[in-house]
């Protein structure tokens, strides 16, 4: 792999991550809910965050130590994606946020199971690594505010 084509996947990964703020951001101006609101705001600055580490990445030239994947709990393949309401509850909000960040994750593991270039493919289950780990924060707190009698 190239450094041009590493760099060309890490601006895609950047501009997913920008589309993924815009998109929170976008709710949070949508809500009714201001728990809601801040629960938006809070993941648009999450993803702007994430958009700063990528940036670091792609001026470091090095992926290898930054992401690696963390446990999975699936629990975001047993829900439904919900749509952005004005009055959405609070666990359809970090269901829908989970659902992305699923979303996010496939779409990085099928870039790279059809990738034939070795270390392109480890770049691309990076980012993967990268997604299941905000999906997993995203399960924990949607089983904390879905199932309240677990705690």
């Amino acid at each position: 792999m190239s450094l041009e084509e590493f760099k060309n996947i890490l601006k895609f990964a950047i501009e997913n991550e920008m589309e993924a703020q815009k998109f929170y951001e976008d709710a949070a101006g949508k809500l009714e809910n201001q728990s809601l609101k801040d629960i938006f705001i809070e993941l648009a600055g999450e993803e702007k965050g994430h958009r700063e580490t990528l940036k670091q990445i792609y001026m470091s030239n090095s992926i290898e130590h930054y992401f690696e994947a963390s446990r999975d709990y699936k629990v975001s393949e047993t829900v439904k994606k919900p749509e952005v309401s004005a009055n959405m509850k609070p666990a359809d909000a970090i269901a829908l946020a989970m659902k992305n960040e699923e979303e996010a994750m496939h779409q990085y593991n099928e870039m790279a199971d059809g990738c034939q270039d070795p270390e392109i493919k480890k770049v691309l289950l990076k980012l993967a690594a990268m997604e299941q780990n905000h999906k997993f924060k995203l399960e924990n707190a949607f089983v904390d505010i879905g199932y309240p009698e677990v705690w």
